[in-house]
């Protein structure tokens, strides 16, 4: 009998954006594992040598490039400046109805990732977490956030909650 039962990763996102006097904006969304995702958790999993490197942290992007598992959707299309985030301590696992949930934190406090402008997109990334943005060869997973998180201002904090259901 042929197993049509197939693994797979279901990604989401949720955003809080906590405003300097105290009110919060927030809002969740679908997010795509990309193909170096993917990859990264099958490999990893079989301990197969040049495993694609674990995640470092996140990005966030202004751009609209319909999210893809390669190519141009597959990477952040439009960098913010200063968005370069390190994640919350080490990512979390647990299990949820039947399903391996890795769970990804991230936090920018004051001063970081201040924009004016829509935040509309967000990555994982594994590469260094330098001032720029991340290939598509270091992006793990890519969201279109709908809704946008509103410009952030100089005394918001901004934290993002990924989790990747595996199975």
């Amino acid at each position: 009998m042929l197993n049509t039962d197939h693994p797979r990763v279901a990604g989401h996102v949720a955003w809080v954006l906590t405003r300097a006097d105290g009110t919060t904006e927030f809002g969740e969304a679908d997010n795509l594992v990309t193909l170096i995702g993917l990859r990264r958790y099958a490999e990893a999993g079989a301990d197969i040598g040049g495993v694609p490197p674990a995640a470092t942290g996140m990005k966030l992007g202004t751009g609209s490039t319909a999210p893809a598992t390669t190519g141009a959707g597959a990477a952040l299309a439009t960098y913010l400046s200063n968005s370069h985030q390190a994640l919350a301590g080490t990512p979390s696992a647990s299990t949820v109805s039947g399903k391996r949930r890795i769970t990804y934190v991230a936090t920018w406090g004051a001063g970081k990732a201040t924009t004016g402008s829509a935040i509309t997109e967000v990555v994982i990334v594994n590469n260094s977490l330098s001032d720029a943005t991340s290939p598509e060869a270091s992006t793990l997973a890519r969201v279109l956030l709908s809704p946008s998180v509103p410009s952030k201002g100089a005394l918001d904090t901004l934290q993002v909650t990924w989790t990747h259901d595996l199975g």
